[in-house]
């Protein structure tokens, strides 16, 4: 996929300050508990798309807010995601080997070691929106911020979803009902990243965050369809976890009840509604534009 070279830019631009920021955060490896403290690591840095933390970046960009006000969103949204990964991926939940191109995190370490690690970075999450120096907002939008992510991670929100997930392997389920699943499990937390954004600018109230929602609930479905057409027609090696696991494991996706034809149209219908979201928005909202585009274009 060639992508547009200024967003090129601003990409890479956001996942080496994100990856720097969570590698301050971090706890080093040489700090006791060790082996916790490792597999931490081994979870949250190196690999991955960053696409939540770049949406905090390309949502601040749009309303005008300085990347270093929005580090502490950025890195704490993206500790929620990879504490919710390294829990999926556990034998209780979906089983997983692969993650990111590399062994799973309860495969690298050990299972309890893995969940202790995603333990600890949900609440490092939490911490790094409390007492962040660099995070240029009152105490007052700090303490909605703990609010909008929890909100986002709990039983309502990316957990719940989870759990809607689980419930419907190896069921019929209608569109209605995989939709709502996916709100949750997936888009809960991409809503979250533009919320976080906004806060982080005081804009909480501002006239833009409607259509800044609207954006954030359509590629958040959009993320989710894509994923699950990539699980069929992606390799193992481009998309980092193994290739077919949804369908091995029963899971309901949209190829399996739709179509995969029509499953990549409703990814399309999806951005194309994301993108008439932010018509209004202008130039400044160019790497949201982009960033819609890169979600339902991307090899893994």
């Amino acid at each position: 996929m060639t992508l547009d070279p200024a967003f090129q830019v601003f990409l890479g631009d956001c996942r080496v300050r994100v990856e720097q920021a969570l590698d301050h955060w971090l706890p080093v490896e040489t700090t006791q508990p060790r082996r916790l403290h490792a597999a931490m690591r081994y979870a949250a840095l190196g690999e991955g798309k960053r696409v939540r933390p770049v949406l905090v970046y390309a949502t601040g960009r749009a309303l005008g807010v300085e990347p270093a006000c929005l580090d502490a969103a950025a890195c704490a949204v993206e500790l929620i995601h990879a504490y919710s990964l390294v829990h999926d991926d556990l034998p209780a939940m979906d089983d997983d080997q692969l993650r990111r191109g590399r062994p799973t995190c309860h495969v690298a370490f050990d299972e309890a070691t893995a969940i202790l690690a995603g333990d600890a970075l949900q609440t490092l999450a939490f911490r790094l929106l409390c007492e962040a120096d660099d995070l240029c907002i009152a105490a007052a939008d700090r303490l909605r911020m703990v609010d909008v992510l929890a909100q986002a991670s709990g039983s309502r929100g990316m957990a719940g979803g989870q759990a809607l997930d689980m419930e419907a392997t190896g069921q019929d389920i209608d569109l209605a009902r995989l939709e709502n699943l996916h709100i949750h499990k997936t888009g809960a937390l991409i809503l979250a990243s533009v919320r976080l954004a906004a806060l982080a600018a005081g804009a909480a109230d501002d006239e833009r965050l409607p259509r800044l929602e609207r954006y954030a609930k359509c590629i958040g479905l959009a993320f989710q369809v894509h994923d699950d057409v990539l699980d069929v027609e992606g390799s193992t090696a481009e998309l980092g976890k193994t290739k077919g696991k949804d369908a091995a494991t029963h899971k309901a996706t949209y190829p399996a009840l739709i179509g995969l034809d029509a499953a990549r149209d409703m990814a399309r219908r999806l951005t194309a509604e994301a993108l008439d979201s932010l018509e209004p928005l202008g130039e400044a909202a160019e790497p949201m534009r982009q960033l819609a585009n890169y979600i339902v274009r991307r090899k893994h």
